[in-house]
């Protein structure tokens, strides 16, 4: 009698915490790729009905064909490929056809990316006539010995790979033009007033000013991370700015054992924190998980004075998206298929 009650008792200590970790792990479905297409002063109430439509419908999209990528077996480099093109290929957000201006009324362009498998990486940063830098940043990964080129240089790299070259026209759009003009408009009435004040004040920069980097993160068949990024750098940048965008280990990173991570946000502060490689190293070293490491790191940029967002996919295809401004446009795919899309908090 005794041992068929300890044979019971066993049984129920054993099957009972494992009938609970499947209930846990239905209600935390296993993601494979993520998204985001900027944080900032995104405010509800100045989103139109159809301005959200066009938003969401194209982050829909854009999460489709990296599923898509990835369900047909392909890697998470060449899914993040795909899906961070279609953003690039958008006039919707600060990146590709969507870049800003800088003070000289040009659009340079930055974009990164890193494989996690064998943490490989390329970058461009300040190219004028690449129509997608994100492939350009693939390339210079995959077909040269470098890790970053720049300019005219990077231009040259890219054509020589036979990538799209378009006349800088191509990046045009009112919405950007006219956010330059009152840029400037604010620069030169500031101007006057620290002249009238006998002094020269550092230029402010404004909240709607240094957002709107799209990236991705991907988990493939394999088990391989891959994360990527891709900008228009800050509205009225001077002196051939860079932001975090292009750098490895601020805003992009990926590793296998870890994490792969994209951010968006003021670069500078995530330049200096290395935030998306300090996520890994939480990870590796402090034993974080994932949600607690990106948490910390976005909350140190915030006690330093900087805001903005981050994605990060883990090895197990755990995801967490933080931020600290009023908004974040960010989607998700599941293992199954299931598409989320938000913008707001």
């Amino acid at each position: 009698m005794m041992r068929s009650i300890f044979f019971i008792l066993l049984f129920i200590a054993i099957c009972v915490p494992c009938q609970d970790l499947f209930a846990q792990s239905a209600s935390k479905p296993r993601y494979i790729l993520a998204i985001h297409g900027g944080a900032g002063t995104i405010l509800k109430k100045n989103m139109t009905v159809e301005m959200e439509k066009e938003y969401t419908n194209t982050l829909k999209l854009a999460l489709s064909k990296g599923y898509e990528a990835l369900k047909a077996g392909k890697s998470s480099v060449e899914a993040i490929a795909q899906t961070i093109t279609i953003l690039e290929d958008s006039p919707l957000f600060n990146a590709g056809k969507g870049a800003v201006f800088t003070n000289d009324g040009k659009n340079e362009l930055d974009a990164s990316i890193m494989d996690g498998a064998n943490l490989k990486a390329g970058a461009v940063a300040g190219v004028t006539t690449i129509k997608n830098p994100i492939k350009a940043a693939i390339a210079v990964m995959q077909h040269s010995e470098h890790v970053m080129m720049v300019g005219a240089g990077a231009a040259q790299f890219a054509k020589s790979q036979h990538l799209e070259i378009v006349d800088p026209s191509y990046f045009w759009t009112k919405a950007r033009w006219d956010a330059l003009q009152k840029a400037k408009a604010r620069d030169k009435e500031r101007a006057e007033l620290d002249h009238n004040a006998n002094h020269t004040a550092i230029p402010e920069v404004y909240k709607d000013e240094k957002f709107g980097t799209v990236g991705c993160v991907a988990l493939d068949r394999q088990g391989n991370l891959a994360a990527g990024t891709s900008t228009g750098g800050m509205t009225n940048k001077k002196f051939g700015r860079v932001g975090d965008a292009p750098i490895i280990g601020a805003g992009t990173y990926a590793n296998n054992q870890s994490v792969a991570v994209s951010c968006t946000g003021w670069g500078e502060f995530f330049i200096r924190s290395v935030a998306a490689y300090q996520v890994s190293a939480r990870m590796l070293y402090a034993k974080q998980s994932v949600e607690e490491a990106a948490r910390g790191v976005i909350d140190e940029i915030g006690k330093m004075g900087g805001d903005g967002g981050l994605i990060a996919l883990d090895k197990d295809g755990k995801l967490i998206m933080p931020f600290n401004t009023e908004g974040m446009y960010r989607g998700s795919v599941a293992e199954d298929g299931t598409i989320s899309v938000e913008i707001y908090k």
